[in-house]
């Protein structure tokens, strides 16, 4: 089984601790990357200095609210390059407004879902994204969700 490369874009060191619990409580062999800001999530992603030997990674967990470069526009700069665009987004967040959740999904983010308040329900949220992501959608060896149908098109 290939190790799955996870990158959790997360300022709150609490919310970060819980994701990587999480992820190491699970059958699967997950390797967790967290970066503090929105600058160096795409500093990561596009392997600029310090992250020239970063691994793409499989999946990106994306908060909203993040010093220097906040997550829309992390998700807008990744969904407008082509080498970014086809890793899948999982916005991971607090807000629950309509129109930010509205607007993350016109802007391409995969999934959107608001972070509960407590220790339990958070540890079952992130065990139910990774399984989903991992066991239930499948993805080509680039990272990229393969569609059954065009839009529009049933799935046959």
């Amino acid at each position: 089984m290939r190790q799955i490369n996870v990158l959790l874009v997360e300022d709150n060191p609490g919310d970060a601790e819980l994701t990587r619990q999480s992820l190491e409580a699970s059958k699967l062999s997950v390797r967790l990357t967290v970066v503090d800001d929105g600058e160096k999530a795409l500093k990561y992603l596009r392997r600029a200095a310090p992250y020239q030997k970063a691994e793409k990674p499989d999946l990106v967990l994306l908060d909203l609210n993040l010093p220097k470069l906040p997550g829309g526009e992390v998700l807008k700069a990744m969904k407008g390059d082509k080498a970014l665009r086809g890793i899948p987004v999982v916005v991971l967040t607090t807000s629950e407004e309509e129109s930010e959740i509205s607007r993350c999904y016109a802007e391409g983010a995969n999934c959107y879902v608001v972070k509960p308040v407590d220790f339990e329900s958070f540890m079952e949220i992130v065990s139910a994204i990774e399984e989903f992501w991992f066991s239930v959608v499948k993805l080509n060896d680039s990272g990229k969700t393969r569609r059954s149908a065009k839009p529009g098109e049933g799935v046959r």
